[in-house]
């Protein structure tokens, strides 16, 4: 027998109270009818009654499990790539405490949410790279994620096509070619100077790679911190502001079959992004042979409850006048 529930210390704190009130009512019964015949053959089958049906309760309430049997599991999975922008812009604060630092706050939320997929991280500005290749660890991923910091790439302006160029070979030269659940988050404030994005969007169409954008930022956008001041525009002589442009962002997830969402101090759209792509039917990854058995539980609820009843409907007689 296998017990699916076995809190073994829960029963016995039962057990034992069970005992001790019992114990207390026979100790009263004694006293009131010490006067009186007592019939202790009849008062010893009651006791054996309750007995057995509150011995029957704690068995069901562990949920025993008879017989067993080989089932087959099937591991499902999606491999996800995670690409940051890094550019500058990104140390702006229109959200507090920085853009960068937000997406890192949220990044460790949403990856907590695909722990049986694998996922990896691609930090870019006009050039990507790998930061962390996809992987089941997340300890590891955690770990990179408290690492991002706008001084890991070169910093000549964004190209949102190089991390999707990227995210696309490491894909076709995944070892596990099966697995045709593949999807980027691009995580940017859309600003975008490069010039390859059209075919990018085409390749990643031809091999089914969804792309859901998060647009970092707002709208008014702010000033971008460079030491103890700020990122100047030199042709213009001013302070640079740096704003969400979600145009681009948006044209990349429609194109490619995903959709876009936002993150700033009023627009939370990071539950719907996890939504999204939970609802993405992952690629079975393996199987397993788990042995299986069902919970008995009921047949000795019910046998504990037909007790319980008899004892109550049909009381035997303990006393003779």
């Amino acid at each position: 027998m296998i017990w699916a529930y076995p809190d073994f210390n829960t029963i016995s704190i039962l057990a034992v109270f069970f005992t001790l009130l019992y114990v207390i009512y026979l100790y009263r019964f004694y006293r009131i009818n010490t006067k009186l015949k007592v019939q202790k053959g009849t008062l010893l089958v009651k006791l054996l009654i309750r007995t057995a049906y509150f011995i029957l309760f704690l068995v069901a309430f562990t949920g025993p499990s008879i017989g067993g049997a080989l089932k087959e599991i099937k591991e499902e999975g999606k491999d996800i790539f995670i690409a940051v922008d890094l550019s500058r812009s990104m140390d702006a604060q229109d959200i507090a405490p920085s853009r960068l630092e937000r997406i890192k706050m949220e990044m460790k939320k949403l990856v907590k949410n695909f722990d049986s997929d694998r996922i990896g991280i691609i930090i870019f500005s006009s050039e990507a790279f790998i930061q962390c290749p996809l992987t089941f660890d997340q300890n590891i991923i955690q770990l990179h994620i408290d690492g991002l910091n706008t001084g890991l790439v070169p910093n000549y302006g964004t190209d949102l096509a190089a991390p999707l160029e990227l995210a696309l070979t490491k894909f076709n030269q995944d070892a596990n070619p099966g697995n045709t659940s593949k999807s980027i988050i691009l995580i940017s404030d859309g600003e975008d100077f490069g010039e390859n994005l059209e075919n990018a969007i085409k390749n990643l169409n031809e091999s089914g790679v969804r792309v859901f954008s998060l647009g970092v930022g707002t709208a008014e956008g702010s000033t971008i911190p460079q030491g103890s001041g700020v990122i100047m525009d030199r042709r213009q002589g001013r302070p640079a502001i740096t704003k969400l442009e979600s145009t681009t962002l948006k044209t990349v997830s429609t194109r490619t079959d995903g959709q876009y969402f936002e993150l700033s101090d009023t627009a939370m759209d990071i539950p719907y992004l996890i939504s999204a792509i939970e609802r993405i039917e992952g690629t079975v990854t393996g199987t397993r042979m788990v042995e299986a058995s069902a919970n008995k539980y009921f047949f000795f609820l019910l046998a504990g409850l037909g007790l319980a009843l008899l004892d109550m409907i049909l009381p035997l007689r303990t006393i003779s006048m």
